[in-house]
Order: C-alpha cells, then structure tokens, then sequence
C-alpha cells in the first residue's frame, strides 16, 4: 500500500513530520529520497517536533549524522538519529561507510532517518518506511511513502 501526500507549504511538510512521528517508535527506520531542495531535512524537522527530541534539526550533510536525544520538557519520548548518506554514495565503498557510523548500535533505541541511503542502509532492520519528497514546479511537495515489511501498511493508512 502506497500512500501519497500533497503538501503545499514548508509548514505543511513541518506538519505532516509531527503527524508521522505520531505513528513513529524506537526500532523504525525512515528512508528519505528525493532531489536537492525537496524538503527532506524540513520532513525531518517536524517529525524531531513531533517525537520532542532536544536540538535544532538540520542537514548532517556535513557532519554526516546526528543524535537528537528526548527533551522531556517537550514529551521527548524516543531519541532521533538523523543520516545523510548524501556524500557517501561518492566513496567506493559507502556501505563500510554507513558501517562506520555505527548505525546499527542505535537503530533498535532510536527512530533513525537517513536521507540518500537507499542501497545502504535497508539490512539494517527487517522492515521500514521509504519516503520519496518530489518537488513540483509550483513549490508544492508530493510525499510518497511506501511501507515494506513488518506493520508499517497499517501505519502509513492511519496518515491517509
């Protein structure tokens, strides 16, 4: 079951985070995809509002990935682990890459998203969430999401 969101604004895209972190818990992972600009860091942004988590949530571009611990003050209730697999498709091997980052140690106490990491990062839980953010002409988001494995359909159709 595929499901497609239209959002028409940044705040929208903020929104529909806090509305997915809704059905989020330790143990997920999120795979973010889709063109420089699409909103994928914004996505994140509300889903880190929506699971309460401490810190602004920007692009671990650079930095490659970052953790964002539950804010109890907000109703934290999970840690965030927010990847971007963006500079690693580029290296020889970005699977050792990925594994570097440890990924793995955190994956089952945390909701980990990571943007880029399609063919990189699937092995590391049995089920998960792809999300495809497409940007059309008129700056309205279309969001894919397409559940594989585990409850994850019935998840995603409780956002529908």
């Amino acid at each position: 079951m595929t499901v497609v969101v239209e959002l028409k604004t940044v705040d929208d895209t903020h929104e529909f985070g806090r509305r997915l972190a809704g059905v989020l818990r330790a143990g997920d992972l999120l795979l973010l995809s889709g063109p420089l600009g699409a909103g994928k860091t914004a996505l994140t942004q509300g889903i880190g509002a929506g699971l309460g988590v401490r810190g602004d949530i920007t692009s671990p571009t650079f930095v490659i990935a970052r953790v964002h611990r539950p804010d109890p003050d907000r109703g934290g209730r999970v840690t965030l682990v927010h990847a971007d697999a963006y500079r690693l498709g580029e290296a020889a091997d970005p699977r050792a890459e990925i594994d570097d980052l440890d990924l793995d140690a955190s994956v089952d106490e945390a909701v980990t998203v990571v943007e880029w990491g399609e063919g990189m990062v699937e092995q590391l839980v049995d089920a998960h969430l792809r999300v495809r953010i497409d940007r059309r002409d008129d700056d309205t988001r279309a969001v894919t999401l397409e559940p594989v494995g585990g409850d994850w359909a019935a998840r995603v159709a409780e956002l529908s």
